[in-house]
């Protein structure tokens, strides 16, 4: 079936389907690792600047993507995509990890991994279809301006010592600061975010942020030599290992196994679970499992359009949700499909999972020997590059595309979702978005259905209709938003008829309201001595019809299988 993929579950399904179903030879091993490695090395600035973002130390955003990016490659549905920690959900994880520390955000995840599997065994993953364009454009494009928003502080080096909650508070900081700002820090973003949109034109195989950052490194290496005060990795993070060695930067250190909940809360001391933290963190759980579910199952979307394969939708939120279940338990914090990172590793020559796999061994690899080196790395540029990233996930070309030529409905949705995502919340936004576009889909459709007066057609008037009859035709679905009026207007147009046939072959849907509407039509007619008959009934109508046990009244409603039968019975009466 063309839409099994919507409906079916098996855990690692993708590397069954690339590995064992499809012959997997040596030269597609090859080609696995070489897109491992390519899109490892893009991953591993990406993963701390995010991890950054979010609000904890850069490690562990390596750890979520060594961890996370194995575990959903071996469990997952989709062959081509590689996880980790993405921009979409700094706007949630950042103000967790603020109240609650690195333990409160571990926590939540877990707990949104637990319902991203609930979604996965009630087959939930066929939904994603339900989920307008306008909301998607409109929830990302606000979480772009938020992320990029938040890094204006570290793109000019501005003294704000802690960010304000609330996003207007957010401007109003860092207006005050910006007569404060540091130019060498400026310099280094600057440098940094010119090469990275410079460096495409050079049409070389290397990724514009490898070169931007590494130049922007050895910038701020020479300037703060110089006396320069440029904040690094280095000079912001620190660490403790259990042995007590102490250090700046990442530690050179593979990730152990620690309970979620022992690690550090907003105060600093292990975590005290409580059923008051459990029910404190279920909003945002939450919010990360639908955000999760969506941009991962999006992910798997886009790369089937760009391979011609197919994903298994349910078998992709099986793979996030143990994923974000196990990588808590080793510092990894919330991951999903990274779209930019999976398209990357398809035009790298990715075969199948393994890539993403490779990928993470890259990633321990980078972690181990070049701790070090990566603690250098500035902060100015890390802000440049999650600019970068912000300005790609609002795919600003496409949301301009829908201002200028959507109607008016689908613009009144992309702006709900647009500015509820930047001022309040990103669930209230999708929440209301989706609720919105229902509203306005219903009052479409209820606009398409309607009730014509074909009593002058051709067909009918060869037919010979007696003297006070008419014909009307119904073209359009009666659901509760459109039967009331509808049969309102039917009531109007037969008001002085001896009878009436109700030509339904237009009607695909009767829902609830419209069978109301039409009990109270039969009633009328019944009452006021109208004769009616409906014909040509379709299956869904019929079925509902049926159901509610709606069956001819002798002398005053029939029902026939065609118009033509409904115009012979006329006549015969």
């Amino acid at each position: 079936m063309s839409r099994s993929h919507l409906f079916s579950l098996r855990p690692g399904h993708a590397i069954r389907e690339a590995c064992v179903q499809e012959p997997y030879s040596s030269r597609r091993f090859a080609k696995d690792i070489m897109a491992g490695i390519t899109v490892g090395i893009i991953a591993i600035p990406l993963a701390m600047a995010l991890a950054i973002a979010s609000g904890v130390a850069p490690q562990y955003g390596l750890y979520t993507a060594i961890i996370a990016g194995a575990v959903i490659a071996l469990t997952g549905g989709s062959r081509y995509s590689i996880s980790g920690p993405t921009a979409a959900f700094v706007v949630i994880l950042y103000p967790i990890a603020q109240e609650y520390g690195l333990g409160g955000l571990l926590l939540a995840t877990v707990m949104s991994g637990v319902l991203l599997l609930i979604m996965a065994v009630m087959r939930l993953g066929r939904f994603i279809e339900y989920i307008p364009e306008p909301v998607t454009l409109g929830f990302t494009g606000g979480i772009a301006v938020v992320i990029a928003t938040l890094q204006v502080k570290d793109l000019f080096g501005l003294p704000i010592a802690a960010m304000p909650e609330h996003y207007w508070g957010k401007l109003a900081a860092l207006v005050q600061a910006v007569p404060s700002l540091d130019a060498m820090s400026t310099l280094v973003a600057g440098v940094t975010l010119a090469i990275m949109l410079l460096w495409p034109r050079l049409k070389t195989a290397v990724p514009p942020h490898l070169p931007a950052v590494i130049v922007g490194s050895l910038l701020a290496l020479w300037l703060n030599s110089q006396g320069a005060s440029i904040d690094t990795i280095g000079s912001r993070f620190s660490y403790l290992l259990a042995d007590g060695t102490s250090g700046s930067g990442i530690p050179p250190v593979l990730p152990e196994f620690i309970l979620p909940w022992q690690r550090a809360g907003a105060d600093g001391s292990p975590l005290v679970v409580s059923w008051n933290l459990i029910q404190a963190l279920i909003p945002a759980a939450f919010a990360i499992a639908m955000l999760g579910a969506i941009e991962s199952l999006l992910c798997a979307v886009v790369l089937d359009g760009m391979t011609g394969k197919r994903h298994s939708a349910n078998s992709e939120l099986l793979g996030q949700g143990l994923a974000n279940i196990i990588a808590p338990f080793f510092g990894g914090i919330t991951a999903t499909a990274a779209i930019a990172r999976s398209a990357a590793n398809y035009r790298a020559g990715a075969e199948s999972p393994v890539s993403a796999i490779v990928h993470s061994l890259v990633v321990v690899l980078a972690l181990v020997a070049l701790a070090g080196v990566l603690s250098y790395m500035p902060m100015p540029a890390m802000a440049a590059l999650l600019l970068i990233v912000a300005w790609n996930m609002s795919e600003a070309p496409k949301a301009v595309h829908l201002l200028k030529t959507a109607p008016r409905g689908d613009v009144l949705v992309f702006l709900t979702c647009f500015s509820l995502t930047v001022a309040l919340d990103m669930v209230i936004a999708i929440t209301t978005g989706v609720l919105l576009a229902a509203v306005l889909f219903m009052r479409e459709m209820a606009r398409m259905t309607r009730v014509t007066d074909i009593s002058t057609n051709l067909r009918v008037t060869q037919a010979n209709l007696p003297a006070g009859w008419q014909v009307f035709k119904i073209n359009g679905p009666l659901f509760f938003a459109a039967a009331e009026r509808i049969f309102g207007e039917l009531a109007a147009l037969s008001k002085n008829a001896r009878g009436f046939i109700l030509y339904m072959d237009g009607v695909t849907l009767l829902d609830a309201g419209g069978l109301s509407a039409l009990n109270k039509l039969l009633a009328a007619c019944e009452r006021d001595g109208t004769r009616i008959i409906i014909a040509d009934l379709q299956f869904q109508p019929l079925r509902a019809l049926a159901r509610a046990g709606v069956a001819p009244v002798n002398g005053v409603s029939r029902f026939t299988h065609t118009l033509a039968d409904a115009l012979v019975q006329v006549g015969e009466h």
